[in-house]
Formats: structure tokens, sequence, C-alpha cells
């Protein structure tokens, strides 16, 4: 394998300044810099992270913590994962998977062994255990979801506020006066992850302006459970009935309790999902989907914290900043009336 020094020769330079392009602990001329850049590409030098580790007090990898509960959509999860590790390696950074099973002990063990610079952590609850350690770490942290109490720490997450808005307003634009809302699992609910609370609170506020009414109703992977939140639904509507369904999990059982009831959606139902364009487009009726940009949120998430360990200021950071959502219309809802 090349070493640095093989780079230094190829590039005509001291091996020292292959360090400092490496590291950018010192300013090098941009001639200098191509071409040591173009030597490492040529050889495909891969410097040891260890040895960097060392030089540059920086491991260069970013721990994500994040639970697998058995719960939780893992492909959804997943969609995180994939955006967060691609974009680490854009900025030359490497991702830690970090469990939850040690909890807040867990945070302190991995920046304590300077196992990483920094960390993001994934499904805040409103009291999250881990926020008061967080809050004391020296090296970068960053939340993708917001707490009840964000003061110190920065956070990043979709707008679920709006997006609960959006749908009922959207729903209520085409027509319809009572609007069920068919909720996350219980096992979400229960730990109060901080975006359901939100988003539900965002529903509520539009349907009390605009005089409309929104039921909740309990989701969940049962089929029995969903049917009944659907009969119960439908029982409660006068007109033609809508639903939102924001977990992913649910959505297919709800189309099939909707299809055995004899209920095509976008004709006898509208109904919103959140699912990535391809899946809604597979659906029997396209569906119509409140997209609550993963992607997006998870590269942001990494340039911020990129750009926390770049300044080099690892005191008290305290930002909040909310990812706007959309809702893309398909097949699967009612269209507002002609001049409506």
């Amino acid at each position: 394998m090349p070493t640095s020094k093989d780079v230094a020769q190829a590039a005509g330079v001291a091996q020292s300044t292959v360090s400092y392009v490496l590291s950018g602990k010192r300013p090098i001329s941009e001639k200098t810099r191509k071409k040591v850049e173009a030597a490492i590409e040529e050889l495909t030098y891969q410097p040891n992270a260890g040895a960097r580790a060392l030089a540059g007090r920086r491991t260069r990898v970013i721990g994500l913590v994040i639970p697998f509960i058995p719960e939780l959509e893992m492909a959804s999860l997943m969609e995180f994962v994939s955006v967060i590790a691609s974009t680490a390696r854009q900025f030359d950074h490497d991702i830690l998977l970090v469990t939850e099973d040690e909890g807040a002990a867990g945070l302190r063990r991995v920046v304590g062994q300077q196992i990483c610079d920094g960390l993001i952590l994934m499904q805040v609850e409103d009291e999250d255990e881990r926020l008061p350690v967080a809050r004391t770490l020296n090296v970068p942290v960053l939340l993708i979801g917001i707490p009840r109490d964000p003061s110190g720490l920065v956070c990043i997450d979709a707008d679920f506020e709006v997006a609960g808005d959006q749908c009922v307003r959207d729903l209520a634009a085409a027509g319809h006066s009572v609007i069920s809302i068919i909720e996350w699992q219980p096992a979400v609910v229960n730990r109060h992850v901080n975006y359901v609370d939100r988003f539900m609170r965002g529903a509520d506020g539009a349907a009390e302006t605009l005089g409309v009414a929104v039921q909740h109703f309990p989701g969940g992977a049962d089929v029995a459970i969903i049917s009944e939140s659907v009969d119960k639904a439908l029982a409660a509507t006068q007109g033609i009935p809508a639903f939102i369904a924001p977990d992913r999990t649910i959505q297919d059982i709800l189309r099939r309790a909707l299809a055995a009831r004899g209920l095509t959606p976008g004709v006898d139902v509208s109904v919103i999902g959140s699912a990535s364009p391809t899946l809604a487009e597979l659906q029997p009726v396209p569906l119509s989907t409140i997209d609550l940009r993963p992607k997006e949120v998870s590269r942001r998430a990494v340039k911020i914290i990129c750009d926390l360990l770049e300044a080099e200021n690892h005191g008290p950071h305290e930002s909040l900043e909310l990812v706007p959502t959309v809702i893309t219309h398909r097949s699967s809802t009612l269209r507002p009336p002609h001049g409506s």
C-alpha cells in the first residue's frame, strides 16, 4: 500500500506538506495542494485513520446513536442511516453506529475513549435521558429531533407541526369536514418521541382554525387494531371519509381494511400517507403523501456537525433548524371542487 512518503515523492513535496494538506493545520498554496491531491488520487492513497487521529487528535468518525427497536420501521430508519453515511464520506468522515442499549452511559463511553469526534442522536424523546449528558460533552452533538427543552442543543428535523397542519388543510380544502388520523404504533407513541406530538399539535391546530373535526385512532402493525380504528372512524364520519396515516408501517394494512369495506382511495375516501415517491407510485392507487424530507434532514445534519467540527470550537452550541415538508398529490385523495 502506498504511504505518505510515496505521495510526497510523487508530488515533489516534503512529507510534512502531505500531512498539512490532509489535516488542514497549516495554510498550503492552491498549486501545492492540487499537486498533493493529484498524487493521492493517482496512488489511491488512504491515510491511516489511527495515525491521523494521533497527529490531529481527530478520528474523522461521527457516532450515530440510533435505537434498534422492533416497533420502528427499520426501512424508514435505514433511509436516514444510508444518507448520513454517504454524506459523511463526502466530508471525509465515517459513521460509527452506536445502539441505545447503554443509554447515556454509551455517550460517555464513545466520547471518553475518543472513538469519535462528534455525535448525532436520533429518535429524540420529549424528556430524553441522554440530553443532560449531551450538554456536557466536549464534542459537538447534534439531535435529529427536538426535545421539549432544546436549550443548549443543536437540533434539526422535519417540521412535523407544519406537516400535520398541511395534511388537515389539504383534506379540508377537498371538502372533508371530518378527518381521521391513524396514529403511529403504540410503542412509538408511548416513548414520547417528539415528532409524534408535534404532528398532532399541527393537525389539531389546523382543525380548530378551519372548523373541521379531527379524530385520533390507534395505529399499529396488528390488522385487528387497524380494522377497528377504521370502523370507528367511519361510524363517526358524515360525508366522504378522509384518513391521514403518517406511520409507514400501517399503510398497507389501512389500504386493505378500506378495500375490504368497499372503499377506493380517491373515489370513496381520501388517504394521505408517508412514503418514498417510488413506493407511493407502486400502490394499487398511487398514494398522496406528506414528504417529511428524510434525505434532506440527513444531509443537513451531517453538514451542520461537520461545520462544527471544522470550526474546532467545542464549547456550547445552540441552534434549531426545521426542514419544510410538502404534500405531493397522487390519486388517493379527492381534489377540491373546480374553482375552489
